[in-house]
């Protein structure tokens, strides 16, 4: 006769940590919860253990969906070493940071109304014409206070540290990363409003953004590491250049996915982690998992409880 292990059941008490909660849903072993309290443990080590070089991808609503300040804060904690992200991210960001707060809307909204008002959509968010109208101001003052010499060569990454440095929300994703000298790459920056005024502005100014530069400071990263932990967020050319980055020092060690993309269209986005195997871009199936779900929903509690476990 095999013995197989049962599924246990989660029970719930008063005062509970994220931690705790987290520890049952392991114990559960089956479908979310078991993913979820799995996804907990290994974060909790990538957190705690300094061998770890760790990186996040972001792609999707991440930073204007309420999750800004929780990836601010992992960063200044030094938790995270290298940020892969879109150009939406980081033009929110930006938003935020010139004070043009994102507007609580609702799916259901007349996009025509809106348009006429000075608003754009994203789901039930808003954004105010006007403050894209302040950042291409504003990027184009940054740029004017950068060395034309640098501009004619610059990475993504020391672009963004230069747009950090002269931001003056403490609370901003680019302004922390720049004064813990994180690197935010942005493989497709200019996919994004904040991509749309950089190329405006070197149709009369000196700009190149070197992307050659971006890959080697990022495959440097990961080369020289003794573990690399990747935690990704949604999916799409962030995800892929995070893993396709590893590949030269055989695959990541430990991943976290929390996606609501399908894999079975064969897209990178949707694709479960243990796929990266067969192309060496993850080591091992043994700290790898995939949460299906809403990443701005999940992301918080399942910090929280890596947080808590990572100070045991």
């Amino acid at each position: 006769m095999i013995l197989l292990p049962l599924v246990s059941h989660i029970k719930i008490k008063r005062a509970m940590s994220m931690s705790e909660i987290a520890a049952q849903m392991e114990a559960v072993k089956v479908l979310g919860p078991g993913r979820f309290g799995k996804a907990a443990r290994i974060l909790g080590e990538m957190f705690a253990n300094e061998d770890y070089r760790n990186f996040i991808s972001l792609a999707g609503p991440i930073i204007p969906g309420g999750l800004r300040t929780i990836i601010a804060d992992i960063v200044d904690r030094r938790l995270i070493n290298g940020i892969v992200t879109t150009g939406a991210n980081v033009t929110h960001d930006m938003l935020e940071a010139l004070g043009h707060r994102h507007i609580v809307g609702s799916e259901t909204l007349d996009d025509r109304a809106l348009k006429r008002k000075g608003l754009s959509r994203i789901y039930d968010m808003l954004v105010e014409q006007k403050g894209i109208e302040d950042l291409e101001r504003t990027t184009y003052r940054m740029l004017n206070r950068i060395s034309e010499a640098k501009r004619r060569n610059i990475a993504s990454y020391e672009l963004l540290w230069e747009f950090g440095s002269q931001l003056r929300d403490h609370r901003s994703l680019l302004r922390t990363a720049q004064k813990r000298e994180v690197p935010v790459f942005c493989p497709g920056i200019f996919d994004s409003m904040l991509g749309l005024n950089l190329w405006t502005y070197s149709q009369l100014n000196p700009l190149f953004i070197n992307p050659f530069r971006d890959f080697s400071k990022l495959v440097d990263m990961t080369y020289e590491a003794k573990r690399v932990g990747a935690v990704i967020l949604g999916g799409g050319m962030p995800k892929h250049h995070v893993l396709i980055a590893n590949s030269y020092r055989g695959g990541v060690d430990a991943a976290i996915q929390i996606t609501l993309d399908r894999p079975e269209g064969g897209g990178a986005s949707g694709a479960p982690l243990e796929e990266a195997i067969s192309w060496g871009k993850v080591k091992s199936p043994g700290k790898l998992v995939t949460i299906v779900g809403d990443a701005t929903l999940i992301f918080p509690l399942l910090t929280l409880a890596a947080l808590e476990r990572s100070r045991k």
